[in-house]
């Protein structure tokens, strides 16, 4: 493909996105006649460029992309968010503000999942949320506000990524979680042992977050071909394990970070599926061994194994 066709179709792809708002790989596929790998590049490349943004939000398992302008639009996709997210951003959506330490710790939580919705800032030091659409100024006039003229001149917004609030929701989550009476020498002792039991939890909220990095890995690999995620059934170190639907077939899919699989994963994996009566797919950091992949190509061609007698 020359620079020229190149330049073209990103032009093209612009023109569709003035045109319907934030879409899907899919639609940007179908209106350029690509195919879902190709408009899956050269998206990613007008987002290098700076030309379209990406969501936070999923619809299936792909991101939306939309031009910059265009976020207010994202609100007719929030339908596809689920469970706390959905709670979160309905009740963001209805108060226009939220005063963190006020809230409940799943909301609090769901609220850092919402970046596309949900905007954070600091005031005197209190970290607040208000609605993406709602105008900065109407702070000053809400309920957090009692003496208004006196604050009016010290408000500043300093939006800021929800990841900077990260340690001060860590840290007054398990406080709200634990709620222990401080008069209580037994509650005390309580208090001390829960305490123990978080900073002995603590460690693994690093491989969470390594978990999640793969799954999302995986989540994007699986965007570029149309495959839909049905649920996730297991998610552990270096393996993952969804249902997934491919050109409406539903299967099992194993997928192993890391870059030699073994035939103990294969048959894991063989496993797993026969427990949903489906086929599977394997996926993985790299090639599979030699020996594997002759055995599989081995197998293709084979009719029966007989033990003679």
């Amino acid at each position: 493909m020359s620079a020229r066709n190149a330049l073209e179709i990103k032009e093209k792809i612009i023109i569709i996105f003035k045109s319907r708002g934030p879409s899907l790989p899919v639609h940007i596929a179908k209106g350029t006649d690509l195919s879902i790998l190709f408009a899956s590049a050269f998206l990613s490349e007008l987002i290098g460029e700076k030309k379209l943004k990406i969501s936070s939000m999923k619809v299936g398992s792909s991101p939306l992309y939309f031009l910059s302008g265009q976020e207010p639009m994202l609100e007719n996709f929030s339908e596809y968010l689920k469970g706390k997210e959905k709670e979160a951003f309905n009740i963001l959506r209805e108060k226009k503000f939220m005063k963190d330490s006020e809230t409940e710790p799943s909301i609090r939580v769901a609220l850092r999942e919402i970046k596309d919705f949900a905007i954070p800032f600091k005031v005197e030091g209190e970290i607040y949320w208000k609605y993406f659409t709602t105008d900065e100024s109407e702070f000053v006039s809400s309920k957090f506000i009692e003496d208004k003229p006196k604050f009016f001149h010290k408000i500043q917004f300093v939006e800021k990524k929800p990841e900077v609030f990260e340690e001060t929701m860590e840290e007054s989550i398990p406080k709200a979680i634990v709620e222990i009476e401080k008069d209580s020498p037994e509650k005390t002792v309580e208090k001390k042992s829960a305490r123990a039991r978080i900073k002995k939890v603590a460690p693994k909220k690093k491989k969470t977050k390594e978990n999640e990095k793969f799954l999302d890995l995986v989540k994007e690999f699986l965007s570029k071909s149309s495959t839909e995620i049905i649920s996730i059934e297991g998610l552990k170190k270096d393996e993952l394990i969804l249902k997934v639907k491919v050109r409406g077939e539903e299967q099992v899919l194993a997928a192993y970070n890391k870059r030699k699989i073994s035939e103990k994963d294969i048959i894991k994996a063989s496993k797993k599926a026969s427990e949903f009566n489906l086929r599977y797919s394997v996926l993985s950091m790299g090639e599979l061994p030699r020996k594997i992949s002759e055995l599989i190509e081995a197998l293709k061609g084979i009719k029966d194994i007989e033990k003679i007698e």
